[in-house]
Protein backbone atom coordinates (compact mmCIF):
# COMPACT_ATOMS: atom_id res chain seq x y z
CA UNK A 1 0.00 0.00 0.00
CA UNK A 2 1.15 3.42 -0.84
CA UNK A 3 0.19 7.00 0.35
CA UNK A 4 1.36 10.21 -1.23
CA UNK A 5 0.76 12.91 1.92
CA UNK A 6 0.95 16.11 1.10
CA UNK A 7 0.91 18.86 4.17
CA UNK A 8 -1.76 20.91 3.19
CA UNK A 9 -3.44 24.60 4.62
CA UNK A 10 -6.63 23.66 3.48
CA UNK A 11 -8.32 21.32 0.76
CA UNK A 12 -11.34 19.68 -1.26
CA UNK A 13 -12.27 17.60 -3.73
CA UNK A 14 -15.17 17.91 -6.18
CA UNK A 15 -16.99 15.30 -8.31
CA UNK A 16 -19.07 16.55 -11.34
CA UNK A 17 -18.60 20.36 -9.83
CA UNK A 18 -19.65 19.30 -6.32
CA UNK A 19 -17.61 19.84 -3.56
CA UNK A 20 -17.66 16.07 -2.03
CA UNK A 21 -14.83 16.98 0.96
CA UNK A 22 -12.80 19.42 2.85
CA UNK A 23 -10.53 20.20 5.44
CA UNK A 24 -9.05 23.17 6.79
CA UNK A 25 -5.38 21.80 8.05
CA UNK A 26 -3.91 18.51 8.01
CA UNK A 27 -2.71 16.46 5.46
CA UNK A 28 -4.32 15.42 2.07
CA UNK A 29 -3.67 11.49 1.24
CA UNK A 30 -3.54 9.98 -1.86
CA UNK A 31 -3.81 6.18 -1.26
CA UNK A 32 -2.69 3.34 -3.80
CA UNK A 33 -3.65 -0.05 -3.48
CA UNK A 34 -2.16 -3.35 -4.51
CA UNK A 35 -3.33 -7.52 -4.63
CA UNK A 36 -1.13 -8.15 -1.32
CA UNK A 37 -2.22 -5.63 0.71
CA UNK A 38 -4.23 -6.77 4.11
CA UNK A 39 -5.44 -5.14 7.19
CA UNK A 40 -1.80 -5.28 8.29
CA UNK A 41 -0.54 -2.37 5.66
CA UNK A 42 -3.36 -0.23 6.37
CA UNK A 43 -2.58 -0.33 9.96
CA UNK A 44 1.11 0.36 9.34
CA UNK A 45 -0.08 3.35 7.08
CA UNK A 46 -2.24 4.73 9.68
CA UNK A 47 0.24 4.85 12.59
CA UNK A 48 2.40 6.66 10.17
CA UNK A 49 0.53 9.27 9.12
CA UNK A 50 -1.22 10.54 12.17
CA UNK A 51 1.99 10.39 14.40
CA UNK A 52 4.65 11.60 11.13
CA UNK A 53 6.51 15.05 13.06
CA UNK A 54 5.97 17.57 10.29
CA UNK A 55 4.41 20.09 11.81
CA UNK A 56 6.00 23.14 13.63
CA UNK A 57 6.21 23.54 17.45
CA UNK A 58 6.31 26.93 19.29
CA UNK A 59 10.28 27.01 17.89
CA UNK A 60 9.25 26.32 14.16
CA UNK A 61 10.99 23.10 14.31
CA UNK A 62 9.12 19.82 12.75
CA UNK A 63 8.05 18.24 16.10
CA UNK A 64 4.36 18.26 15.80
CA UNK A 65 2.46 15.12 14.61
CA UNK A 66 -1.11 15.52 13.05
CA UNK A 67 -2.29 14.17 16.42
CA UNK A 68 -0.83 16.84 18.11
CA UNK A 69 -2.03 19.65 15.92
CA UNK A 70 -5.82 18.17 15.97
CA UNK A 71 -5.26 18.31 11.61
CA UNK A 72 -7.72 16.67 9.38
CA UNK A 73 -7.28 14.64 6.78
CA UNK A 74 -8.49 14.55 3.01
CA UNK A 75 -8.60 10.96 1.98
CA UNK A 76 -8.58 9.98 -2.15
CA UNK A 77 -8.58 6.14 -3.44
CA UNK A 78 -5.75 6.47 -6.12
CA UNK A 79 -5.00 3.67 -7.82
CA UNK A 80 -2.86 4.96 -10.21
CA UNK A 81 0.04 5.25 -7.67
CA UNK A 82 0.49 1.39 -8.48
CA UNK A 83 0.79 2.57 -12.66
CA UNK A 84 4.14 0.72 -14.07
CA UNK A 85 5.89 3.35 -16.50
CA UNK A 86 8.83 1.47 -17.52
CA UNK A 87 7.49 0.11 -21.00
CA UNK A 88 6.25 2.56 -23.49
CA UNK A 89 4.35 5.66 -23.16
CA UNK A 90 1.26 4.62 -21.46
CA UNK A 91 1.07 3.26 -17.89
CA UNK A 92 -0.04 -0.38 -17.16
CA UNK A 93 -1.90 -0.65 -13.52
CA UNK A 94 -1.25 -4.49 -13.08
CA UNK A 95 0.00 -4.22 -9.49
CA UNK A 96 -3.24 -2.03 -8.70
CA UNK A 97 -5.47 -3.97 -6.56
CA UNK A 98 -8.73 -4.67 -8.62
CA UNK A 99 -11.91 -2.26 -7.36
CA UNK A 100 -13.62 -4.21 -4.95
CA UNK A 101 -10.76 -5.48 -2.49
CA UNK A 102 -8.89 -1.68 -3.20
CA UNK A 103 -12.45 0.00 -1.75
CA UNK A 104 -13.10 -2.47 1.33
CA UNK A 105 -8.79 -1.49 2.37
CA UNK A 106 -9.52 1.95 1.46
CA UNK A 107 -12.56 2.30 3.08
CA UNK A 108 -11.34 0.72 6.38
CA UNK A 109 -8.18 2.71 6.14
CA UNK A 110 -10.53 5.97 6.47
CA UNK A 111 -12.36 4.26 9.32
CA UNK A 112 -8.98 3.54 11.14
CA UNK A 113 -8.35 6.74 11.21
CA UNK A 114 -11.63 8.00 12.59
CA UNK A 115 -11.28 5.35 14.89
CA UNK A 116 -8.17 7.71 16.20
CA UNK A 117 -10.06 10.87 16.46
CA UNK A 118 -9.28 12.31 13.09
CA UNK A 119 -11.60 13.77 11.37
CA UNK A 120 -11.42 12.55 7.97
CA UNK A 121 -12.97 13.65 4.62
CA UNK A 122 -13.12 11.52 1.47
CA UNK A 123 -13.66 11.95 -2.00
CA UNK A 124 -15.81 9.29 -4.09
CA UNK A 125 -14.22 6.27 -4.96
CA UNK A 126 -13.79 5.45 -8.57
CA UNK A 127 -15.35 8.41 -9.56
CA UNK A 128 -13.24 11.38 -11.59
CA UNK A 129 -11.92 13.88 -8.94
CA UNK A 130 -10.75 16.96 -8.88
CA UNK A 131 -8.35 18.17 -5.81
CA UNK A 132 -7.94 21.33 -4.54
CA UNK A 133 -5.38 22.06 -2.27
CA UNK A 134 -2.99 24.53 -0.91
CA UNK A 135 0.42 22.35 -0.15
CA UNK A 136 2.27 23.92 3.21
CA UNK A 137 5.64 23.76 2.84
CA UNK A 138 5.86 22.48 0.35
CA UNK A 139 5.42 19.32 2.27
CA UNK A 140 5.12 15.93 0.14
CA UNK A 141 6.24 12.56 1.70
CA UNK A 142 6.01 8.83 0.25
CA UNK A 143 4.92 6.23 2.60
CA UNK A 144 5.10 2.61 1.25
CA UNK A 145 4.18 -0.05 4.04
CA UNK A 146 6.32 -2.92 1.87
CA UNK A 147 9.46 -0.50 3.09
CA UNK A 148 8.91 -1.00 6.79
Amino acid sequence: MKAVVQRANNASVTVNEKTVGEIEYGFVVLLGVTHEDSVEDVQFLVNKIIHLRVFEDENGKMNLSLKDVEGSILSISQFTLYGDTRKGRRPNFLQAAKPDQASVLYHHFNQMLRAQEVHVATGEFGEMMDVHLTNAGPMTFILDSKEK
